[in-house]
């Protein structure tokens, strides 16, 4: 489980959250969702500087669960971070062997095609 992210069954509620913003260009929706604690941050290693900058990533601050509801409708998604790309896995949008890693830190892109 994800930091204190429990079942509704449980009768505790989700206390992950994650920021996300919607981009539209065209018809094409693209979301990006980061992690809660990565907003602003740059990840570095070795040659590569990865802003996670507040102006792709920084739209509402939402639980995990409706992020997933995000990412299912749009037609790319960019995550950053442990509990969303961990989420996403779970969700069976993202392939474990699809991860990279920058600084330690999970990123994953979905694209989908329907």
């Amino acid at each position: 489980m994800l930091n204190s992210q429990l079942s509704p069954s449980n009768g505790v509620t989700c206390m992950v959250k994650v920021y996300v913003k919607v981009h539209r260009s065209g018809d094409a929706v693209i979301v990006a969702v980061c992690d809660e604690g990565l907003l602003g941050k740059t990840l570095a290693e070795n040659t590569i500087k990865f802003k996670v900058s507040e102006d792709f990533y920084g739209g509402d601050l939402v639980d995990i669960n409706e992020a997933i509801k995000l990412i299912k409708s749009a037609y790319v998604a960019n995550l950053v971070g442990k509990n969303i790309v961990e989420a996403a896995i779970r969700a069976n949008l993202v392939l474990r062997e699809s991860i990279i890693y920058i600084d330690g830190v999970p990123h994953a892109q979905v694209i989908n095609y329907e």
